[in-house]
């Protein structure tokens, strides 16, 4: 059955979805001989698909692979890097980066650390990511200086941001001093560097931040141990069903 070539190389672990259409736009996908265009439709029985002069097979369909990764500080969400700069991908074994497709789902910046989801699944990874499911994030965040309940409360309900307000976040105080003020804050959105932004609207810095749990996947290893930094695991299986229940 004909698809759209960036479905299959995103369902051939190839690329996410969204990576695949930059390949294309970059020139480096072919199909039958020819650079493919956005939207284009291929069928693997039948024509000859490329990509950087690779011929993709039917038959090289990769086994899904579902990964919670513990970020450290310091290492890009991100599967390749110019500058050679430290990836998510270098923390994992050879056997799961060559040829996998394995790829972040989101992104922490390089100075967060915390939970990670990596997977070759291109489907979920753009359902994930889609603005219309809200997937709960926990992060514990340490500020500079003191934030009133005011501002706390304001945060909470919503704050302009890329000319939109955004959604209500669950906000509990830790701690707070002079100096710091330590926040949980559970998210339903990922607007970029979102919690840093906002921080920089109340006069303040983020010093520390930390995902912990992404919906109901924590980072504990599946004996309950907390997942060591720069350490993954496999998703359990009813983490993954979760995970695509949320979507469906």
């Amino acid at each position: 059955m004909a698809q759209r070539v960036q479905k299959i190389l995103s369902q051939w672990g190839v690329a996410s979805r969204r990576q695949a259409e930059k390949m294309i736009l970059d020139g480096r996908v072919r199909l039958n001989g020819n650079l493919v265009q956005l939207g284009q439709t291929a069928d693997l029985k039948r024509d000859r698909l490329e990509v950087d002069g690779k011929i993709i097979n039917k038959s090289d369909r990769p086994q899904k692979v579902y990964l919670l990764l513990n970020k450290p500080k310091g290492v890009l969400s991100t599967c390749y890097d110019p500058e050679n700069r430290t990836t998510v991908l270098d923390l994992l074994p050879p056997h799961l980066k060559k040829g996998t497709g394995i790829h972040p789902i989101g992104r922490l910046d390089s100075k967060s650390t915390g939970a990670l989801i990596l997977t070759n699944d291109g489907d979920l990874t753009l359902s994930l990511t889609h603005p219309r499911y809200h997937l709960a994030k926990v992060y514990y965040v340490r500020l500079r200086g003191h934030l009133s309940n005011a501002q706390i409360k304001q945060w909470a309900e919503g704050v302009m941001l890329d000319e939109e307000k955004t959604l209500p976040a669950e906000i509990t105080l830790i701690s707070r001093s002079k100096q710091e003020t330590e926040l949980e804050i559970i998210l339903k959105e990922g607007k970029n560097r979102q919690i840093r932004r906002i921080a920089e609207q109340f006069d303040s810095e983020v010093l520390q931040l930390h995902r912990s749990a992404i919906a109901d996947i924590k980072l504990k290893t599946e004996g309950g141990d907390p997942l060591a930094k720069g350490k993954y695991r496999k998703l359990t299986p009813r983490e993954i069903k979760n995970l695509i229940k949320l979507t469906s």
